[in-house]
């Protein structure tokens, strides 16, 4: 009988931080999945929670559809959005000296 070896042996004894990284995401990446996530709740529980008025319901539906939109769109694209929001230049910690 052969022996078939299905993933390479990965050594997580430092924590966390390694098993993060062996699914390619980093705590930001998470924190992002997780505010997309909180939002597309919120989105449903809109969605099943329409008013029985006709108008009130397409305006309170059409917010729920927003908001399934920006959660998809965190989801898919919120590391390159935030990604910029760490980067940025910090400023000079003192202001020069007179004379």
């Amino acid at each position: 009988m052969r022996d078939f070896i299905l993933a390479e042996p990965v050594d997580m004894s430092t924590g966390f931080s390694d098993f993060f990284g062996t699914i390619a995401m980093s705590a930001g990446g998470i924190v992002t999945k997780g505010v997309a996530a909180v939002v597309a709740i919120i989105a449903v529980i809109m969605l099943f929670t329409l008013p029985k008025d006709p108008k009130m319901a397409m305006r309170k539906g059409s917010m729920a559809i927003g908001a399934l939109f920006v959660a998809i769109v965190l989801a898919l694209y919120g590391n390159t959005l935030f990604g910029t929001v760490t980067n940025a230049p910090k400023p000079p910690t003192s202001a020069p000296k007179a004379g």
